[in-house]
């Protein structure tokens, strides 16, 4: 068995309202509750991270397939939504929505269903979907586009 592992430092001052900050190797800033939810929106947060983590965990798991499939690609980019429920004071991170565009050099209607798979198939496939499983709904809105 391999298994790697991950470290961050974090540093938090005052309370509720207060900020911190994040230190792991490629990782350096600030944290704070987003103003969304009454917080000082300094740096980033808990929502933000978990959106970016699933959102880039998708897309490198996506271009890996594209790319094994030897998909003719063009560019590929990607827009990440995530909800947040708030329910009588409780917040819930109900959803995430990944919305690839995915540019190819010959789109036919066969290329067009295979790339689809892909994209559904990397959304089960990713780590970080496969930890949310169950708890976060995920959902793809994927766009195929001839270039």
């Amino acid at each position: 068995m391999v298994q790697h592992l991950f470290n961050m430092n974090l540093k938090w001052s005052e309370g509720r309202n207060g900020t911190g900050t994040i230190v792991a190797d490629n990782l350096h800033t600030k944290i704070s509750i987003p103003r969304e939810m009454n917080g000082p929106g300094v740096g980033t947060n808990p929502d933000e991270m978990l959106l970016g983590a699933a959102a880039t965990c998708y897309l490198i798991t996506l271009a890996a397939l594209l790319e094994n499939a030897k998909v003719d690609l063009l560019d590929l980019s990607m827009q990440a939504e995530g909800y947040v429920d708030v329910t009588n004071g409780v917040f819930t991170y109900e959803r995430i929505v990944h919305k690839p565009k995915i540019v190819v050099q010959n789109l036919t209607e066969r290329e067009q269903k295979r790339i689809n798979r892909l994209a559904e198939k990397a959304e089960q496939t990713c780590m970080i979907s496969k930890a949310l499983k169950g708890n976060v709904q995920i959902a793809c809105d994927v766009q195929i586009i001839q270039g």
